[in-house]
């Protein structure tokens, strides 16, 4: 997958369907957990549109992972970013689904539910405690026992402000707000201030907000959505007061991350997630911004930022399964993460490699700060997106958010509707 925050996040929201008796390429028993055995034989690794970047470090991966283990074969095939959950639906439903697949969490959802997704929980259990406890939780499926991929690489995002509106509005820019109920304070007081030219957001709530706000995503049996408890409609009922009074952009409602970060630039917005690519930009375009930058962690009332995860899965009707494991293990290991890590912008999910110098000793450069401020951040990050929250999911949530903020419907009927629209979207999926 291109490795960006904002790719990551995409990725996260492809939605894929898979006939539930989509079988894989094994005799009758090859569904078994059981992952015990010599380490051998010819395996196939597919990953989601990395070759182009990456040739020489997976071609060094393969080779060093073939010499560990004689006798072993691995076949690394890439797929684009274009069609990759169409190709994986396909694949599975053929039967020729590859021993190691690149998945995201929802990717893997589908393929878990027909019974093609390796559980790691019985299969490889002893590797849990090398990975973040919210990373190794990240591909677990609501309504089954299991986890079902390996965790690889993470990415998170800071969030920026500008401490010259916040010392305008009478605020301590050395204490940016940390938590919801903060933000929505320090942001009613800025809109107060500059008579509603400054708004501190330019995004409406999506659901990982109501994730980090604490309102439950979905009901414990993992079967239908619950962000429409009293939680869920006090966060909503808070953006509709931000709404009224200016402090949230009057055109939130069709913001792209590109129209939010130009007005970021431009100071009519005080609050915007961003990345060290964002840094540079200010530095050049808008010297006096960048004077001004403060760089925090996202707004959260849980403790716990959102993290996007990407994942290594074992087909569990590989004929190969112990190499299959073994190999699956070695890509996300601490030391192959580290490695991956240090030729991209993106962050290690094994337990121990974030307090690494690489992510905690500053050197000076823009890239640096953001790397050890979202570092820092994702040692408790968790995955609020849930695996089984689809694109059209996002759409009807979105849709009923600004009938919300309109004032067209109450936040808790807005709600109820997108719980509603989201139940039944989540029924179609099997």
């Amino acid at each position: 997958m291109p490795i960006s925050r904002r790719a990551l996040a995409a990725a996260a929201a492809i939605a894929v369907v898979l006939p539930l008796s989509a079988c894989g390429s094994g005799g009758d028993d090859s569904g078994s957990t059981d992952a015990s055995g010599k380490i051998q034989g010819s395996i196939t690794f597919q990953t989601w549109n990395l070759r182009a970047n990456f040739k020489p470090y997976f071609d060094g991966l393969v080779k060093d992972f073939e010499k560990k283990y004689p006798g072993t074969h691995v076949k690394w095939i890439d797929q684009p970013g274009e069609g990759y959950a169409d190709k994986i639906s396909a694949d599975a439903a053929g039967g020729t689904l590859p021993d190691v697949v690149n998945v995201s969490p929802d990717l893997v959802a589908p393929l878990a539910k027909a019974g093609l997704a390796l559980d790691l929980d019985k299969a490889a259990p002893k590797y849990k405690k090398e990975y973040l406890p919210g990373a190794w939780a990240s591909h677990q499926i609501p309504g089954m026992d299991g986890t079902y991929a390996f965790p690889w690489y993470l990415n998170t995002g800071p969030l920026f402000y500008n401490k010259g509106l916040f010392k305008k509005a009478g605020l301590d820019a050395s204490k940016p707000p940390k938590t919801y109920d903060a933000l929505f304070d320090d942001a009613l007081q800025l809109a107060r201030k500059s008579k509603g030219k400054v708004a501190t957001l330019a995004n409406v709530p999506t659901i990982e907000d109501f994730g980090r706000y604490g309102a439950p995503l979905m009901n414990k049996e993992g079967n239908g959505f619950a962000f429409n408890d009293a939680k869920g409609v006090e966060l909503l009922t808070k953006y509709k007061e931000l709404y009224d009074a200016k402090a949230l952009d009057p055109q939130a409602l069709t913001a792209t991350p590109e129209s939010t970060g130009k007005k970021f630039l431009t100071g009519a917005v005080a609050m915007n997630p961003g990345s060290a690519l964002d840094l540079s930009k200010f530095k050049k375009e808008a010297p006096s911004l960048y004077k001004n930058i403060g760089i925090t962690d996202q707004i959260t009332s849980t403790g716990k930022v959102n993290m996007y995860v990407m994942g290594v899965m074992v087909n569990s009707r590989s004929k190969q399964k112990p190499a299959a494991v073994a190999f699956a293990h070695y890509v996300t290991d601490a030391q192959h993460q580290m490695e991956f890590a240090k030729k991209v912008a993106i962050f290690p999910s094994t337990a121990g490699s974030l307090d690494d110098p690489y992510f905690t000793k500053q050197d000076g450069s823009d890239e640096t700060r953001v790397r050890i401020a979202a570092a820092d951040s994702l040692k408790s990050a968790v995955n609020y997106t849930p695996v089984l929250f689809s694109e059209q999911m996002k759409t009807e949530l979105r849709n009923s958010v600004a009938k919300a903020l309109q004032g067209k419907e109450s936040p808790k009927t807005a709600l109820d509707n997108a719980v509603k629209a989201c139940d039944r979207l989540l029924q179609q999926q099997g």
